[in-house]
């Protein structure tokens, strides 16, 4: 019998939002099962994944996006390891 591997939840999430789908908190807690989908978007942050949450003006649904990083968080980001400041 083989072995399956497993994605954990973070993994799957990632995985969606590079491919480009846009996620409400519903659709990752009940899709992905995840208990805290804020958690879970944080946590991408932390690792270095730019996720924006959207707002639709006319329908009032927040959305988490992935996207490009502005250049005033990358350019703190090298000042942090200018100062030796290291995670």
């Amino acid at each position: 019998m083989a072995k399956r591997k497993t994605m954990t939840i973070q993994k799957r999430v990632e995985t969606a939002l590079l491919n480009g789908e846009a996620l409400t908190s519903s659709a990752i807690k009940n899709r992905f099962g995840a208990g805290n989908p804020g958690a879970v978007i944080q946590a991408l942050r932390f690792k270095g994944l730019p996720v924006f949450l959207n707002t639709n003006k006319r329908t009032g649904v927040k959305v988490y996006r992935t996207g490009k990083a502005p250049r005033a968080v990358v350019g703190l980001g090298y000042k942090a390891l200018a100062k030796g400041i290291s995670l």
